[in-house]
This record gives C-alpha cells, sequence and structure tokens, in this order.
C-alpha cells in the first residue's frame, strides 16, 4: 500500500512551515491562537538529536536557515484544510543573508570536500604530447515524479509507554528507525519500520524519507495519536532530492595516433545545503571523470561544494552518471579532432583486464569493453551511419543547409559498481536470514525488499531450484525492521548483486543442513567490508613501475550552517574503500542515433543500441524492462528534462512545464547481453544514465554540426547553435 492509503483511527494530519529565505537566520516563528488538537512544533520541542542519522541535516531548523523551503516548525491537526487556513496565517521572521547559489559561487567556506590527487608526471605527458585537447561539460539537474509523493505515517499504539511504528516509502528502512529514535530520545528497538510501496524510484528515496518520517514520529510522539505528513505534488518537486548539478574540466595529453599519455581533470559538484553523501558522489563523478581508459599520468582537483539549494541527492548513477558523461563525450571531441572514428578511438585506449581503477580497487572480472563497443556497433550500424553522416556534415558545413534533417550518430561505453565506496552506521555489513521450516516452507528475510515486486521472483525462483521445493513453498517475508536483518540501502543494484548472492549461499547451506539437522533451520548469510587503500594507492597493474611521484589528500571542511564561518580542515588522509564496492561490474556501450527536424530544430531519438554485460541474467524479462526503464529516463535528462534554481527557489514555469519523459514516446530500443551463466549478477541498471547522454550529445552534435558539450540539449539549444554558426559564417 501505499503510504496515502494508510487512514487509522485518530489521524492527525501535519504540514510543515518553511523558511522563506534562502540563507541566513531564523528570528521566530509566530503563529495565531490554535484551535484544540492542533499542535505547532519546533526545534525546541524535539526530545532528542536534531538531525538524520549520518547526515547533519536538521529535522527543524533551529538558528541557521540553509535553503529556501527549509523546515522550520510543523502544524498538526485534525483537519488539513484548517492547518493550511493557520499556516497562512503563521510568520517565520528571518535575518537574510547573500545566498551562494551554483558553481560560480564558489568559496573556501563552501567546500564540503576536496580531492587533490597526482599520478606519475602529468606535466612531461603535456610537454611530450602531439595533441593537447580540452572541453568543460556540464550536467544539469533531473528531478524524479514517484508514484507517490514523499511522505510518513507515525503510529503511537495505545497503552505504548515507548514504541512508535513508522510507514514510509524508503530503501533504506533502517536508517529511518535510527533517525526517528536518535530525534525522539529512544532506543532503536522501540521504532517499527514498515516500508510503504516505493515504486520506482531511481535511488531517490534513500535518506530523504527520514526526514519526513522525523516530523511525523514527532509528531505522533507530541500528540500520542497517528501523524500522517504527505508534501504535495508541488512540494515534493519543489524540495525534494535531485540528481547534483556537476562541471568537470578535462585536459588531455595525446601521443602519436591519439593515444592517451595522461590527463588533468577539475570537477566540482554542487551538493546543495548541507552536502549528503559528499565522499561517495564527489569519488564518483571523479572516478567516472577517468572513463573506461587506461590512464598512466593523472592530475585531479575535485570539489564538493556546498549551496543554498535544498539537499541534492544521489539519483541513480551515484555520480558516476556525471563523471562518465565529461569523459564520453570528451571522447567523442578527441576523436573529431583527431580525425579519427569515435568508437575506434575507445577501442584502442579501453581499461585493459585485471588493472586497478584508480581509487586502488582491481577490476575483478573482465568487462568485455572491445565486444560491448562491438555489439552496440554492429546493431546499430554505427560505422556505416557515422561515415555518412559525416560526410553529409562536411557537405552542409562547404554548401550550406539545406531543407533535409539533420543526422548524427554516437556512441560511449561506461562501467558500474554494484555498492556504496564507504560505510555508513551499518558499518558496510549486509545480511539476509532463511528459515526452513517443517512443513518445507522457506522464509526469507530481508530489509531490502523492493514492495513493486522487482527481485522477489527471482529469489523465489533461485531458493526453489537450490531446495528443491515449488516457488509457492518460498515466502519473502516483508521488509520491516522488527522481523528482517539489516541489508543496508536498496541502491546501486544491490538486490541483483550483494542479496541474491546472499540468499543462494544461504540456501545452498540449508542444502547441506537439512537431511542432517532436524527442521526448523536458520542460516544468516552477511557481506562484510574488505577495506582496500583509498585514492591512488597501489593503483597499477602487477609488474608495472610507478611512473612518478605520487600524493593524495583529503580536505574536508565544516558544514554550512552548523558554524557561521567554516573553512577547510588540514588535508587529511582519504578514508579506506570497500572494495566490495567493485566486486561485480557490469559494463555497457551504447549507440544513439538522431535526427533534427529542419523546421522546428526539435531532436527525434531514431534509435537506440545497447549491448550489456550483466553477468547471470536472471529473468531476461525483468533486465530488459528494467533497462528500458532506465533509457527513457536517460534520455529524459540529456534532452528534455530543463530544470535550475532561480535565487535558490524552482520557478513555478518550471514545474508546470517540466519535460518528463513519456512512455508513448519512446524510441526503438534494442537490447544484447552478454550472457555468462557460469558467473554471479552484475549490476546494468545505471548504465544507461552513464552511456546515454554522452552518445545522444554526440549525436546531435554531428547533426548540427556544433560541440554541444552539456545537458539537456533540447530544440532552442539547437536553435542557436545553428543561428550563430550561419550569423559567424555571413
Amino acid at each position: 500500500m501505499f503510504v496515502d492509503d494508510l487512514d487509522p483511527p485518530g489521524l492527525l494530519y501535519g504540514i510543515t512551515l518553511r523558511s522563506p529565505t534562502a540563507r541566513g537566520r531564523l528570528l521566530s516563528v509566530e503563529a495565531p491562537p490554535l484551535p484544540p488538537d492542533c499542535f505547532l512544533i519546533r526545534a525546541q520541542d524535539i526530545p532528542g538529536k536534531n538531525s538524520l542519522d549520518e547526515f547533519e541535516v536538521p529535522v527543524l531548523a533551529a538558528e541557521r536557515l540553509s535553503y529556501a523551503g527549509e523546515p522550520v516548525a510543523l502544524l498538526i491537526g485534525p483537519e488539513k484544510r484548517s492547518l493550511e487556513d493557520i499556516a497562512s496565517e503563521c510568520e517565520v521572521l528571518t535575518e537574510e543573508e547573500m545566498p551562494r547559489l551554483g558553481l560560480t559561487s564558489f568559496a573556501e567556506d563552501a567546500l564540503l570536500a576536496r580531492r587533490s590527487v597526482t599520478l606519475g608526471n602529468p606535466e612531461k605527458a603535456f610537454a611530450e604530447a602531439k595533441t593537447v585537447v580540452e572541453g568543460i561539460y556540464r550536467t544539469g539537474l533531473q528531478e524524479h515524479w514517484y508514484s507517490e509523493p514523499t511522505g510518513a505515517l507515525a503510529e503511537w499504539p495505545a497503552g505504548e509507554q515507548a514504541r512508535v511504528i513508522v510507514h514510509t516509502a524508503t530503501q533504506w528502512p533502517f536508517q529511518v528507525r535510527r533517525s526517528v529514535a536518535a530525534v525522539l530520545g529512544l532506543e532503536q528497538g522501540q521504532v517499527l519500520v514498515q516500508p510503504a510501496s516505493i515504486g520506482i524510484h531511481l535511488d531517490g528515496k534513500i535518506w530523504y524519507p527520514s526526514l519526513l518520517a522525523c516530523h511525523a514520529a514527532l509528531g505522533a510522539f507530541i500528540a500520542r495519536r497517528p501523524v500522517k505528513v504527505m508534501l504535495s505534488r508541488y512540494e515534493d518537486f519543489r524540495y525534494s532530492p535531485k540528481r547534483s548539478p556537476a562541471e568537470i574540466h578535462i585536459r588531455s595529453a595525446l601521443g602519436e595516433g591519439g593515444k592517451l599519455l595522461g590527463q588533468e581533470l577539475n570537477a566540482a559538484c554542487d551538493l546543495g545545503a548541507y552536502g549528503v553523501f559528499t565522499n561517495e558522489i564527489l569519488d564518483r563523478i571523479c572516478l567516472g571523470a577517468l572513463g573506461i581508459y587506461r590512464q598512466g599520468h593523472i592530475k585531479i582537483d575535485g570539489k564538493a561544494l556546498s549551496t543554498n539549494i535544498p539537499p541534492t541527492g544521489s539519483f541513480m548513477g551515484f555520480g558516476l552518471a556525471q563523471g562518465f558523461f565529461a569523459m564520453e563525450r570528451h571522447a567523442g571531441l578527441i576523436a573529431e579532432k583527431l580525425g579519427l572514428n569515435p568508437l575506434e578511438w575507445r577501442k584502442e585506449n579501453a581499461m585493459t583486464t585485471k588493472r586497478p581503477l584508480a581509487i586502488g580497487a582491481p577490476v575483478p572480472d573482465e568487462l568485455y569493453l572491445e565486444r560491448l563497443l562491438d555489439t552496440a556497433a554492429a546493431m546499430g550500424d554505427f560505422h556505416r551511419k557515422w561515415a555518412s553522416y559525416e560526410t553529409l556534415r562536411r557537405h552542409r558545413r562547404a554548401q550550406g543547409p539545406g531543407k533535409e534533417a539533420l543526422r548524427g550518430i554516437g556512441i560511449a561505453a561506461a562501467y558500474q559498481s554494484s555498492g556504496f565506496l564507504y560505510a555508513g552506521a551499518d558499518r558496510g555489513l549486509y545480511s539476509v536470514e532463511l528459515t526452513l521450516d517443517k512443513k518445507s516452507h522457506l522464509d526469507i528475510k530481508t530489509s531490502m525488499i523492493s514492495s513493486n515486486g522487482e527481485h522477489i521472483n527471482i529469489w523465489r525462483n533461485l531458493a526453489s531450484e537450490i531446495l528443491s521445493i515449488t516457488p509457492d513453498a518460498v515466502r519473502i517475508l516483508p521488509g520491516n525492521t522488527g522481523n528482517s536483518p539489516d541489508s543496508g540501502p536498496a541502491a546501486l543494484s544491490r538486490n541483483i548483486t550483494t542479496v541474491t548472492r546472499l540468499v543462494e549461499l544461504a540456501c545452498q547451506a540449508i542444502r547441506k543442513q537439512r537431511f542432517r539437522d532436524p527442521l526448523p533451520i536458520t542460516v544468516q548469510r552477511s557481506r562484510r567490508p574488505q577495506w582496500g587503500p583509498g585514492w591512488f594507492q597501489n593503483s597499477l597493474a602487477p609488474g608495472e613501475s610507478a611512473p612518478g611521484e605520487l600524493l593524495a589528500e583529503l580536505a574536508p571542511a565544516e558544514l554550512p550552517g552548523v558554524t557561521a564561518e567554516a573553512s577547510p580542515a588540514p588535508p587529511s588522509p582519504a578514508p579506506p574503500i570497500d572494495q566490495n564496492a567493485f566486486a561485480r561490474m557490469g559494463a555497457g556501450a551504447v549507440v544513439v542515433e538522431v535526427e533534427i527536424d529542419p523546421i522546428t530544430y526539435s531532436p527525434r531519438i531514431r534509435g537506440v543500441w545497447i549491448g550489456l554485460n550483466g553477468g547471470k541474467i536472471h529473468s531476461q524479462k525483468q533486465a530488459w524492462r528494467s533497462i528500458r526503464y532506465s533509457v527513457l529516463q536517460a534520455l529524459g535528462w540529456a534532452s528534455r528534462e530543463f530544470l535550475s534554481y532561480e535565487e535558490g527557489i524552482i520557478p513555478d514555469s518550471q514545474i508546470r512545464n517540466y519535460g518528463l519523459p513519456d512512455p508513448e514516446d519512446a524510441p526503438p530500443i534494442n537490447i544484447d547481453f552478454i550472457w555468462n551463466d557460469s558467473s554471479p549478477s552484475n549490476g546494468i541498471d545505471e548504465l544507461p544514465f552513464s552511456c546515454i547522454p554522452a552518445a545522444y550529445a554526440q549525436a546531435v552534435s554531428q547533426a548540427a554540426d556544433h560541440p554541444f558539450t552539456g545537458i539537456p540539449i533540447g530544440a532552442r539549444d539547437i536553435w542557436n547553435a545553428l543561428r550563430t554558426r550561419e550569423e559567424e559564417g555571413s
């Protein structure tokens, strides 16, 4: 059920009073006299900790204000319409300060974290280079229109002295439990979290539901009645986390034949207020910006910045998507400048097997990058179309544009990890528990249940095959925090990679015991972190000598809003990275073909062709459906989802006109899996976000004969580019 479907007796509603100021100090919250059964809850009414677990995001702002719309108080009462009338009479008094908005407003006190990395001798690489190519690449915000706006219901059962039950659509129920317990000053066992239907989430419901859960639980704690806090569609769009915008400057040194000798990367990402998942997103952006290519001499300067917009989120791709867009689009520009086929340049410079990634984690398996590139190219007839469109492009440049449609084609490749780089409060320990009872019924318990049915049939069929029982005898118990072990957040394809493997291992253990030990048999299997080095430690292949000095440092900073004047702390070693994050790596290559209408300049996707290495595919139908949805969302991010903050607020016009992808307008999507039933499953859901945007941008650039380096790219951008070229030509 969705949260809004739940309607217990005696229900009270909650609405949020918000800051009108993007940055400043909260002076007071003034309200008219309240009727019976109504409550005004401020920060000083919180009995415990005023922040979420793991993230310094205030439940209610107490003094500092860090973005317009930040919650400052809650109104609780029996009638929602009456609460809205009362809210209109409330006044939030603030002392406004100049906000920091956008990546161009960089200041030292806005620095959340920094990566300063040098491997080898980049200066020498650039001195010896035959060609140097550089570019600046930008990716924008992205919103996800959820099946249901974010919300939570908290119940305080009658007769309970200190116990709260929370219902919310979350990917991370144990983080909700820890947050609610800390805010109410309770033991974690006194909080029961029952996940509601989440629908398709795109990793956008990892941490934000915890904030609404704390609001509802705080209301239930004070009123001793059930309280529901649901955002309106308008509120959810304006204040829920968006994909972090990023700007990445890449400068490449190239040798004979376009061989990649060295690179300089300058990356900056806007994490909004408070810096949620700062290290995770920044490291993934930097890592993605190195692409799928062999790297020798490297210099990286990566910055995560705090600005006065609502906290941004992880979103599908967790930063790899932004980084891969930059490097894959850069690869297209390199090929264009050198007059090379972009597919052949990629194959010549692709990452080799078993070479460690830049963070020190080894590439555990063959990624089949060349095979994937060739597969996608063959499916989309890339070689012939690219050569034809290049000829037409040169002809138009010489003769001028005609009235025919403009066509282009692009290609890109990326890999995907299967876990978090850094452990949180759960310390990276994830578990599942299986019990085979006396009637040969198997119960599977995990908190990482996707309530839209995703992966459940895979686990059921896998257990049925191993234990020789019928699928109907396998029960997936509801993933609440009362009867399930902590399986961590359902993100980064961990359901299909980590949890599926744990279910398989537990079933194998039960099979060994079932004829020796009496039933019932309970087995728990866990995944423990395997800590490896941080940035660029041991980052050379076996037998390879270090090309020069190695330097890596991490410079964290205080969070804005916690202190009035924050400054970066002295550099300290980067924390260790869980090498399990790359234990199961998926990879993919994508070809996108585009046609531009010569009258309206609207780009139309003629086709998408994808080659994927997903390891063992348990359900081709489910994998195809998941990839198709990701392709549509990635195309939306690249072509039509224009979104920006103006003075710290998303304008109403952008909310009304936001260009969500329409499944009815989906282009032909062709998918080919590299089948490998002998290997475990790899994550693949995020690969379209890392491949599609760059391939689309390359295709539009070829069609329009203009080097687009940012997304989204729509009709207005194409019109401006063509008009500018015509004016320059005249």
